[in-house]
């Protein structure tokens, strides 16, 4: 039994913190509902800020394991490996906080409240902060972000290892530049069907202890004080009995951006008065006087005062260290051997193979004399990182990797190429100021191993140091600088090229598609990442990722980046073609699907069960990613959506039988209400190892299998 499901427990834990406020004053209790909540000596009350971070590692506190970005993580479409990750995370949280606590150490970012993960839908590929997200499809986000936040919180029944927060509540995906004023206006259909069911899965299925509401307004109501959002949705509907925290200074946004309450003390009674309980900054100061005038009840304050100290019971924080298993966990956990190459092997299952023209890989060291390795991200450590980093204790970039890995049996020769941006390297230089050492090195080599890309310094959230475009969002898709022309250049050596792509989020590298013959979109595959890379070049293992996220051949295709419309969007509702898409991934080895079944024609309310045989027909060991998708036979409804997934890791000629259920919600669809049915009709049900989509049958040669599956009466879900 987890703790989340011990109602005996949490009502114990309740019983105590509604003591224990109890005996604080107004002042006292205001100050509590601050990140940076201070001590209360009198009653034995230790200071504590609840702002931590742990979006793909113990963030912003020192040494910790950094797992690759969130979104190369989705790109495994590995359930199991999410919850391990978390696991993995917690372990090295509790291990920091306990020295932390040892040594008197309560500062920002070293608690138990981690502010992870980010499960909103990365529906435009400008969106900088999209490399957060577990892409762009609901379903995916949901079984990832659940197991990923059951992985955070564990699996005692008595304590949460940490508690997990499902942040930005909701409808929240740019732009940055705006989100301080932002209006998102969206409809109740695209509502209930993308952007709240991964928030809905996070607080039904996984429990999660918190919730961070966005900056952004939705129809008019600012997120973090959101009477529909907060009140009505997420604890009306759903049931939710964690605490809400602001997003940092998003209050504030009340008056001076959304201009919807006239200064801070109106601000701070709106977000209390709907359920924000903390603010993630200053502002709550004001509840004192807003209690004073009669904007917002102290009955209000206690409640959410009530729920934080429910937490922090829950966290152990209370009680004496040897009632809490969890702490016992020792600081020689952090950066573990075992850590690393659990990382290394985390790292591996986010790399995804995009193109593998006659089979140019795997690398075969034993014939080669020289390779070259060209690129602003072939020994850039912040392309290994993404945002929301901790500190490796070693980075290996993609050159320092294949570096060691070679040896001194291989030549390596390394060129920047040009700035990762700019038109040239040295600030004193002409334009293009590297490519003549491009040319020398391409050919010296036997192949090339070209690094493009971007970094979280193109890429990423407002306001972060270094964010060159756009505030963080994406002006377009294209390679910036002169990276495309450090492409033509490579590939007009006439040498082998092998383009290995850095980034958070989809490139339109549409001249490499056409000319380059292998292609590898390694996103920022964390502190082990460059490591990950040479191993799999040189065939050490395969690929196995597979695209959260569609890659577009332009922005020409999709609709402004302001309109929260789902259609023309994503690969549900997308009219075009893609570059690549979503779910796509090859391998150096070959699957055979066989055996494809159905349980039945007609759907009831027990769903139905699909099943099918997969074997490895290759020469080596590898993983693949058996998807089902769904589509409704009707005008007027999205494309085929990913409804289940198993991943499944076989020897050279090993075969393994899958079976996968479809609850009746896997056919289900909103109403321009929200209300969310199955219709009566026909319906499509796909089986194999990716899209049913004509681009995806072009560039794999392979089309899944195809069942009809009939509703007579309709059904509500």
């Amino acid at each position: 039994m987890l703790l989340r499901e011990n109602q005996d427990q949490i009502s114990e834990y309740k019983k105590r913190a509604k003591e224990l406020v109890s005996q604080m004053t107004l002042e006292e209790k205001v100050f509590q509902m601050l990140h940076n909540a201070p001590a209360i000596e009198r009653l034995h009350i230790p200071a504590y800020n609840w702002w931590n971070e742990a979006l793909h590692g113990v963030a912003r506190a020192g040494v910790a394991t950094m797992f690759p970005q969130a979104i190369g993580m989705a790109a495994a479409f590995d359930e199991d490996m999410m919850q391990e990750v978390g696991d993995a995370i917690a372990t090295e949280a509790r291990a920091k906080f306990n020295a932390q606590q040892e040594f008197g150490d309560s500062d920002i970012y070293k608690g138990l409240t981690m502010w992870a993960p980010n499960v909103n839908i990365f529906r435009d590929p400008r969106w900088g902060r999209g490399h957060e997200t577990y892409g762009e499809d609901p379903y995916l986000t949901s079984r990832l972000g659940v197991r990923f936040v059951e992985g955070l919180q564990g699996s005692d029944e008595k304590y949460m290892k940490v508690a997990a927060c499902a942040k930005h509540f909701a409808v929240h995906s740019g732009p940055e530049e705006l989100r301080h004023e932002f209006n998102a206006e969206v409809g109740a259909q695209d509502m209930y069907e993308t952007y709240l069911p991964a928030f809905q899965a996070l607080v039904q299925e996984a429990g999660v202890e918190t919730v961070m509401g966005a900056y952004n307004r939705v129809n008019g109501e600012p997120c973090c004080g959101s009477k529909t959002l907060l009140h009505d949705i997420l604890r009306g509907k759903w049931g939710f009995d964690g605490h809400v925290v602001s997003d940092c200074w998003a209050v504030k946004d009340f008056h001076t951006g959304h201009h919807v309450t006239a200064n801070g003390v109106e601000s701070v009674a709106l977000a209390v008065e709907n359920g924000c309980d903390i603010n993630c900054g200053n502002i709550f100061v004001y509840l004192t006087q807003a209690v004073q005038e009669g904007l917002v009840s102290e009955e209000k304050i206690t409640q959410a005062c009530e729920r934080l100290f429910t937490t922090r019971m829950k966290l152990g924080m209370f009680d004496r260290a040897d009632q809490v298993p969890y702490s016992g966990i020792s600081y020689e956990e952090v950066d573990s051997p075992k850590m690393r190459a659990f990382n290394l092997e985390v790292a591996k299952r986010t790399l995804v193979l995009l193109k593998n023209e006659n089979g140019l890989l795997p690398l075969d060291k034993k014939r080669l004399k020289t390779v070259g390795v060209i690129g602003p991200n072939a020994n850039n450590r912040r392309a290994l990182t993404g945002n929301y980093e901790g500190t490796a204790s070693r980075y290996v970039t993609v050159l320092e990797g294949i570096q060691d890995y070679l040896g001194d049996e291989v030549r390596v020769m390394a060129s920047e190429g040009c700035h990762l941006y700019k038109d040239r390297v040295s600030a004193l230089g002409r334009p293009n100021d590297r490519i003549s050492e491009v040319k020398a090195v391409c050919r010296a080599s036997d192949v090339v191993i070209l690094c493009l890309g971007l970094d979280a310094g193109l890429e990423g959230e407002e306001g972060d140091e270094g964010n060159e475009f756009a505030s963080g969002d994406k002006p377009d898709l294209a390679l910036p600088g002169l990276q495309e022309e450090l492409l033509k250049t490579v590939c007009e050596s006439g040498k082998p090229v092998v383009l290995v792509l850095m980034s958070g989020s989809a490139l339109a590298v549409n001249y490499a598609q056409e000319n380059v013959p292998a292609i590898i979109q390694a996103w920022y595959p964390g502190g082990q990442g460059g490591r990950a890379v040479a191993e799999t070049l040189f065939g050490e293992c395969s690929p196995e990722g597979k695209l959260p996220v569609t890659f577009y051949r332009g922005t020409e295709e999709l609709p402004a980046f302001t309109d929260y419309s789902m259609q023309g969007r994503t690969y549900r509702y997308m009219k075009g073609e893609p570059l690549y898409p979503f779910g796509y991934g090859l391998s150096y080895a070959s699957f055979a699907v066989s055996g494809e079944e159905i349980s039945g024609q007609e759907l009831t309310r027990d769903g139905l069960t699909v099943g099918c045989r997969i074997r490895n027909t290759g020469g080596m060991t590898a993983a693949e990613t058996v998807q089902i998708y769904v589509k409704a036979k009707r005008d007027g409804t999205p494309n085929a959506q990913l409804k289940a997934l198993k991943k499944v890791r076989l020897q050279p000629g090993e075969e393994q039988e899958v079976r996968l259920t479809l609850g009746v919600e896997a056919f289900s669809l909103c109403d321009e209400q929200g209300a969310r049915r199955v219709e009566p009709g026909e319906y499509c049900v796909y089986v194999g190892t990716a899209q049913p989509d004509a681009r995806t049958e072009s560039l794999t040669g392979k089309k899944a299998a195809e069942f009809t599956v009939h509703c007579a009466d309709g059904m509500a879900c």
